[in-house]
C-alpha cells in the first residue's frame, strides 16, 4: 500500500510541474457538485451533495433544550459527524474520531461566525426551553475534501428546514408550520500545497501528498473560519491570495446551486 501511495504521489508531482492534475483539472478547479435537498423524509431538513465522488449526507433535527447557563436568551446548534466504514476501508465504527471530531468543528465554526441562523430567534415563551438544531454529517464516500462537501451540505440542508409546530412546551413534528429563518450562506474552499504547486479541492489521492491544507470559509462580505492542517505552511502573499480565491469559489458556488444570502 505504501509504495503505490508512493508511486501515486510522484505521478501527481510530476503532472503538476507540467500543470495538470490527474483528473483532468486545473490546480484551482473544483470537481463537479451536485446537490439533493429533502433526501430524508423523517428529518426537518436534509442534503445530499456529491462533490466528484466524495458523499456527504446532512440531516437536521429539531427538538428543544435547556438554554445554556451563559446564553440564556440563544437557541442551541450542536454539529456532529459520523464517518461511516462504508465511506472508506480505513474508517472504523465506534467512538467519534479525531478527523470526525475536526470535521464537525470546522462545519459548526464556519456557520456559527456566518451567523446563517439567529440564535436569538430559536427561544420559546418558556425560559426553562429553547429550540435546539442538532447537524448530523454522514459520510457516505470518501474521495478528499470532506471539509467543503460536508459545508455544502450542511448550508443546504438548513437553508430547507422547515420547524415543527411548538404546542404546550412540546414541538409536533407531523406538522411543520414554518421554515427555519436563515441569512448568510457560508462556505468553505479547501486549497493543499504539493510543493510548490497550490492546488484547489484535493481528491484522496491528492491528500496524502499534501502539506499544508488549508480550509477558508467565507460569506459574500467575510471570512467565517480558517482551519490548518498537515503541517507545512503559507506565505503571507500565499495567504492573502487563498483568501481572494475563496471569496470567488465561494461566490462561484453560491451562484451555481442559487443558494442567496440575505442582508
Amino acid at each position: 500500500m505504501e509504495i503505490i501511495r508512493e508511486i501515486n504521489g510522484e505521478l501527481i508531482k510530476n503532472l503538476l510541474k507540467q500543470g495538470k492534475r490527474a483528473d483532468g483539472r486545473g490546480k484551482l478547479q473544483y470537481r463537479k457538485i451536485e446537490v439533493e435537498k429533502n433526501v430524508i423524509d423523517n428529518a426537518e431538513g436534509s442534503a445530499l451533495c456529491r462533490l466528484g465522488n466524495t458523499q456527504v449526507l446532512a440531516a437536521v433535527k429539531i427538538g428543544l433544550a435547556a438554554p445554556f447557563p451563559d446564553r440564556p436568551d440563544e437557541g442551541v446548534l450542536s454539529t456532529s459527524a459520523e464517518f461511516t466504514p462504508i465511506a472508506a476501508s480505513h474508517f472504523e465504527p465506534g467512538p467519534p474520531s479525531i478527523d470526525s471530531i475536526e470535521l464537525a468543528r470546522v462545519v459548526d465554526r464556519g456557520i456559527r461566525s456566518s451567523e446563517i441562523v439567529d440564535l436569538k430567534k430559536l427561544t420559546t415563551s418558556n425560559p426553562e426551553l429553547v429550540k435546539a438544531i442538532y447537524l448530523d454529517l454522514w459520510i457516505i464516500d470518501y474521495d478528499g475534501n470532506l471539509f467543503d462537501a460536508s459545508t455544502i451540505a450542511a448550508v443546504v440542508a438548513l437553508k430547507n428546514t422547515y420547524l415543527p409546530k411548538l404546542e404546550n412546551d412540546k414541538l409536533i413534528y407531523e406538522e411543520r408550520v414554518e421554515k427555519l429563518q436563515t441569512k448568510a450562506c457560508p462556505i468553505s474552499c479547501t486549497f493543499g500545497k504539493i510543493e510548490n504547486h497550490i492546488i484547489l479541492d484535493p481528491t484522496f489521492d491528492e491528500e496524502i501528498s499534501l502539506s499544508p491544507m488549508i480550509t477558508i470559509t467565507t460569506t459574500s462580505n467575510h471570512v467565517c473560519a480558517v482551519q490548518k492542517s498537515k503541517g507545512g505552511g503559507f506565505s503571507k502573499n500565499e495567504l492573502l491570495e487563498l483568501v481572494d480565491l475563496a471569496f470567488e469559489k465561494g461566490q462561484e458556488i453560491r451562484q451555481l446551486l442559487d443558494l442567496r444570502e440575505l442582508d
